[in-house]
């Protein structure tokens, strides 16, 4: 019983430290909502309804033009945000390289 309590635990410490980062672009207002700590559903409806009215984010930073998004909370999200799926692409090819190499 204490193993399956452990082996539970560790899956659910690991979920965070794997979760794929968010495309702002491309995603709902509930993946935005779940994957962005700080943004709760009324943050990922601004962001997505700035989207929809303003087009598509040049860069993270942009996020700031959003009613309810500043500096830190950006600051503390950028390393979740991508601004298009080639970038998801591109690492998985740079983890398969590293496996290689290794």
């Amino acid at each position: 019983m204490k193993r399956l309590l452990v082996v539970v635990f560790a899956a659910l410490c690991s979920f965070n430290v794997i979760a794929s980062p968010v495309n702002i672009n491309t995603a709902d207002v509930k993946t935005i909502g779940e994957a962005l700590s700080g943004i709760g559903l009324k943050k990922a409806e601004a962001i997505v309804k700035y989207r929809e009215e303003k087009g598509p984010f040049e860069s993270v930073d942009d996020l700031a033009k959003v009613d309810g998004i500043g500096e830190k909370t950006i600051e503390k999200i950028k390393n979740d945000i991508l601004l298009s799926d080639a970038v998801v692409a591109d690492q998985k090819v740079e983890i398969k390289a590293d496996e290689k190499a290794k």
